[in-house]
């Protein structure tokens, strides 16, 4: 396969490629200026979280470069070849786990890197604190340090972490480098195509993109990734592994069942999507008043925003958190589910399951967690971010979607039908089922890439040999 970012394009005496080569280094140095201009001008603003919210502080020295001294590494590397993976945030985590098992299995030391403090706490749980740290800004002087100290044989980035000097500096690292569960959004493809020019010459280290889908394949061609680079193996969010059930959440789920009502689990909702929710639930209640329904935010800063929102509705509720919430009857109640970690087990006790983000324009959130129980999934008209998952399911009649004016009756229509419930139930199961196998795919296509035979590298031309030297050296 021709590597199309890193053949020699010729010229008088070399001339042309390395005036090629000054300009693109050129780009570089301006992106790494403008970046770093707007991190000081936006100072004060990330400041301000910190302080108000706690947000970012966490993990600010692995963002700035400073390596931690668990991840280990070094002078003490072992000789297991060291495989980097870096998933954005809880969602991410969760499709790359099999893949860092099957890496493992192939006798690579997997590390991973997060953006967000939910997914940090989600990869430690899941691969060891050791294996886990922040990802750093893209700048230079803070990606170079742990290229340094980790010497990774592949780099793996999950969905589209497109970020240019990474990209730059893990190719001129030597390690093979790789996109995988590949996926352009809905929201990100215009403002892609406009920068299209930019974006092709961003996405050239990058030697193979596994896409979720034949739409993602295209749009990433369209966007600039080389054709001869991209391939379809599916969904890596088909082969997470079911929700693992803690017995605080079996008390809960017996706890839910103790009423005799119907169970609604309401997931990952989002701001100005809980009143829409609780105007549905309000019909149930007239019909089932001993119904419960589990409320969970998808964002931990708004638990107490909802706390207030439901005690100005006038809704009976119990804090999840709270010290006295195991003895208290649930019955015409809502859960206020003020947890992390513990929603994709819950949806197990549920009658029916909507997920949230999506009765507002938040582009949806993932559907299968109540799928691997083989519950009735219901979700809103915005699911852009899931488009593909989404489309499968509607295909086998296996979600139902709802709008702001007919949530509450569709509930109390599924409610109604126990037959019709289980067998909606029944064909998201299967249709989760089916669809998996992407990480085996995806394991297979990265060792053939690492196992490649170096007669590309070495059609390289001067130049690009060159960028190999950038890690010991200054620049953007």
């Amino acid at each position: 396969m021709k590597s199309a970012g890193y053949e020699s394009r010729g010229g008088v005496f070399g001339c042309a490629p390395l005036l090629r080569s000054s300009t693109i280094a050129g780009v570089y140095f301006l992106y790494s200026a403008i970046l770093t201009l707007l991190l000081t001008l936006t100072l004060p603003w990330w400041l301000l979280q910190m302080l108000r919210l706690g947000k970012y502080r966490a993990g600010l020295r692995e963002r700035l470069g400073m390596v931690p001294a668990r991840i280990g590494m070094g002078a003490d590397a072992g000789a297991e070849p060291v495989a980097w993976v870096h998933a954005v945030s809880v969602g991410e985590v969760l499709a790359i786990a099999p893949l860092v098992m099957a890496l493992r299995g192939q006798g690579y030391r997997v590390v991973v890197s997060t953006t967000t403090h939910t997914g940090q706490k989600l990869a430690r749980d899941k691969f060891g604190e050791g294996n886990v740290f922040y990802f750093p800004l893209d700048l230079g002087l803070c990606i170079r340090p742990y290229f340094r100290r980790l010497r990774p044989k592949l780099v793996i980035l999950a969905e589209t972490e497109f970020w240019p000097n990474f990209l730059r500096l893990a190719r001129a690292s030597g390690a093979r480098l790789a996109v995988v569960n590949a996926r352009i959004s809905d929201r990100s493809y215009p403002r892609y195509l406009r920068f299209r020019g930019l974006l092709s010459k961003a996405l050239e280290p990058v030697e193979l993109f596994l896409a979720q889908s034949e739409g993602d394949a295209a749009r990433l061609c369209e966007v600039g990734a080389a054709t001869e680079r991209v391939e379809v193996t599916g969904n890596l969010k088909f082969d997470v592994a079911p929700p693992v059930e803690t017995p605080t959440v079996t008390q809960l789920g017996e706890q839910l069942r103790a009423t005799g009502g119907p169970i609604l689990v309401v997931g990952s909702t989002v701001e100005d999507e809980e009143d829409y929710v609780l105007a549905a639930f309000r019909v149930v209640l007239r019909e089932y008043p001993t119904a419960s329904m589990v409320l969970a935010p998808r964002h931990k800063e708004r638990f107490d925003e909802v706390a207030r929102l439901l005690t100005e509705r006038r809704f009976r509720f119990v804090r999840r958190s709270a010290a006295d919430a195991p003895a208290q009857s649930l019955a015409g109640q809502v859960v206020l589910l003020d947890t992390l970690g513990e929603l994709a087990a819950i949806y197990r006790y549920a009658n029916l399951a909507f997920v949230g983000g999506s009765l507002v324009a938040r582009g949806g959130h993932n559907i299968l967690e109540p799928a691997f129980f083989a519950r009735a999934i219901l979700t809103g008209p915005h699911t852009e971010n899931f488009r593909d998952i989404v489309s499968c399911f509607e295909r086998r009649k296996a979600v139902v979607r709802c709008t702001v004016k007919n949530l509450g009756i569709t509930f109390l229509l599924l409610l109604r039908d126990g037959a019709e419930r289980e067998a909606l139930g029944r064909r998201a199961q299967q249709v989760l089922m089916e669809e998996r196998g992407a990480t085996e795919r995806s394991v297979a296509r990265l060792m053939e890439l690492v196992q490649r035979a170096p007669q590309e590298d070495s059609q390289r031309s001067s130049k690009d040999r060159l960028k190999d030297h950038e890690l010991k050296q200054g620049g953007a």
